[in-house]
């Protein structure tokens, strides 16, 4: 990635929301005997979750529970717990396909409660981080390194069958 414009954390995080959304809609308006394209779009929005929920638990949430007060801790403490039922909603994808009963509720439902996430973090934990002092550039630059990271662990992976 050439791009020499610095991002801030949570607007680089927004993109990462937008592009998962752009997938969720795609796997809605696949046809439904297509089961090539609803695997792809499943197996592309895992790992894209999978890489912005690591670099949210690794860099975002600590930071924003050393910079939030009590109140504002509970919003942290509630990602991690939705990070969880999305990362265990996303494990089910290493035995299910395509075709299989049940593959399109597990995503439906995946995509539902990603929603809910994103709306959440969106509303109420990015706006109360910005009123902090983190300094969330470098932030985003620590979390663009580390999904840099992960993408190159993930094509290492996928070029080594």
């Amino acid at each position: 990635m050439a791009d020499t414009k610095k991002q801030d954390a949570l607007t680089m995080l927004e993109e990462e929301h937008r592009a998962v959304e752009k997938l969720f809609d795609a796997f809605e308006r696949a046809e439904e005997d297509d089961l090539e394209r609803k695997a792809t779009l499943v197996q592309r929005a895992c790992e894209l979750l999978t890489m912005h929920a690591i670099v949210e638990e690794e860099i975002l949430y600590p930071a924003a529970k050393d910079a939030l007060d009590k109140d504002d801790k509970d919003d942290v403490n509630e990602a991690y717990v939705e990070h969880f039922l999305v990362k265990t909603l996303i494990e089910k994808f290493t035995t299910m396909h395509a075709g299989d009963e049940g593959f399109d509720a597990t995503f439906k439902v995946l995509t539902e409660n990603v929603k809910h996430h994103v709306e959440e973090e969106e509303s109420e934990l990015f706006p109360e981080l910005r009123k902090t002092r983190l300094d969330l550039v470098a932030m985003g630059e620590r979390i663009a390194k580390r999904r840099a990271a992960l993408q190159n662990k993930i094509t290492e992976v996928a070029t080594s069958h």
